[in-house]
């Protein structure tokens, strides 16, 4: 490939701009007259054109630094524009180089380690909001805290000082002026200093009570989804760089390869794993979550005892069952594959309950989780991960991946398995005696139903 595009340059340059060259004629035939095409030397390249010539993922990655670094406050769409080139002269100027428009590998290199930092600082993850599908940039170590309903999540510090609010709702008939103009007295008090509407969205800033806000919205149809930014003043210097980022990564109905997985469905089903003759069922923290019942196939409704948000682990308890096997917690070891034991959605059974075991590979990861491929099916997520000698290493769950990057990065599904020692510190935790000797994990596995609003 390189040496055909050294062909060709070679070919403009000695042809010169817009030149005619004649192919050799077949014998019998007349000559054959042939436009080139003039190709511009780098040098000679705009910057616009210098950009046309990148990759897409690399123009996607240039936005994104651009806009942790305070330069570019667009979306971050990879398309080339005169914000981006104007966002790299400014880049340029402010580190005392020439504004060329153009990056140079150590500029380059420069920019990229001056966003990687920043981002590690705050901790930036890009997520899918399960109950709508919409795609935000979240700083974790800013608001590492989590709850999420049928209307959407919240994510904050643990003293409130940072919020971030992802709400949807209904609404007849939606426009942006019309949404803009709600949000501006909702909570009442709000004393707004920026606006700007658009067709396709809308952006307020300002005062609400002693915190600066950011609000950004958008509608499709009749569902309208709002992102909301809510800070200390003393926050400031620390948050607002990380609202533009926020700004441009928040995608509120992501299609395509950018659309990730499915909002979260109003009947979700999961595996749980028996762990006591008393009732007590290990389920996926987030199979459960935010659930108006959660009933236990064949035993009846649960109630939800507590969770462990670190590891995504769920303890149910279900009243007056008789005939329960809970399985055995000790004596596994997890190796290099597991047997998942659970029972995969209705959907991919005609309806039926079956339960059934899929083969996995482990990559450890962290002390407690390892990486889990592939992926078992939907509906196995809270599976119990059988070792080879037939004995429980661990619980598995399917989730969605959190990306750190561009917006428009795609985040694949992943599934993990949490190990049976961190199962048993929960147990332990809240007081469950896990005092299955079971070792027959399909007795003991059972369907976990959750009815959202």
């Amino acid at each position: 490939m390189r040496s055909m595009l050294a062909a060709t340059l070679m070919l403009a340059s000695a042809t010169g701009a817009g030149a005619q060259m004649t192919t050799p004629p077949i014998p019998g035939t007349k000559p054959k007259v042939v436009q080139t095409v003039p190709i511009k030397p780098p040098a000679l390249q705009t910057p616009s054109e210098t950009a046309d010539a990148m990759a897409q993922a690399e123009r996607l990655a240039l936005q994104s630094d651009l806009a942790w670094v305070g330069q570019y406050n667009g979306a971050i769409t990879g398309d080339v524009s005169s914000r981006m080139v104007d966002a790299i002269k400014e880049y340029q100027k402010a580190k005392g180089g020439k504004p060329t428009g153009v990056l140079n590998p150590q500029e380059r290199a420069a920019l990229a380690e001056t966003a990687r930092r920043k981002q590690d600082g705050v901790g930036w993850k890009i997520v899918t909001e399960m109950t709508s599908g919409a795609r935000l940039g979240i700083p974790s170590k800013l608001v590492p805290n989590q709850a999420t309903d049928a209307n959407g999540s919240k994510w904050s510090s643990p003293t409130g000082t940072v919020q971030v609010l992802l709400n949807r709702r209904k609404e007849a008939n939606p426009t942006t002026a019309k949404l803009a103009e709600t949000e501006k007295k909702q909570p009442a008090g709000r004393k707004v200093d920026y606006t700007v509407v658009k067709p396709d969205f809308f952006v307020l800033s300002g005062l609400q009570g002693l915190k600066k806000f950011y609000v950004r919205g958008t509608f499709k149809g009749d569902e309208v989804r709002i992102m909301t930014i809510l800070y200390d003043q003393a926050m400031e210097n620390t948050v607002e760089p990380v609202v533009i980022a926020m700004s441009s990564a928040f995608n509120a109905f992501p299609s395509g390869p950018q659309a990730g997985p499915p909002p979260r469905r109003t009947v979700e089903y999961g595996t749980g794993i028996v762990v006591s003759d008393g009732g007590a069922i290990l389920a996926d923290r987030l199979v459960t979550d935010a659930c108006l019942a959660i009933t236990i196939g064949g035993y009846g409704s649960a109630d939800r005892l507590a969770e462990d948000k670190d590891h995504d682990l769920a303890l149910l308890h279900i009243y007056g069952a008789r005939g329960l096997k809970p399985l055995s917690l000790t004596g596994g070891v997890a190796k290099t594959s597991v047997d998942v034991v659970g029972i995969a959605d209705p959907q991919s059974q005609g309806g039926a309950a079956g339960v059934s075991s899929v083969k996995g590979a482990l990559t450890p990861v962290t002390s407690s989780d390892s990486a889990l491929s592939p992926p078992p099916a939907v509906g196995f997520s809270g599976g119990a991960a059988i070792d080879g000698e037939g004995k429980f290493v661990g619980v598995a769950l399917l989730k969605p991946a959190m990306v750190a990057g561009p917006a428009t990065s795609m985040p694949a599904s992943q599934a993990v398995m949490v190990s049976a020692e961190t199962v048993r510190d929960f147990l332990k935790a809240n007081a469950v005696p896990a005092n299955g000797t079971s070792t027959d994990a399909k007795a003991a596995v059972v369907r976990v139903i959750c009815v959202r609003k």
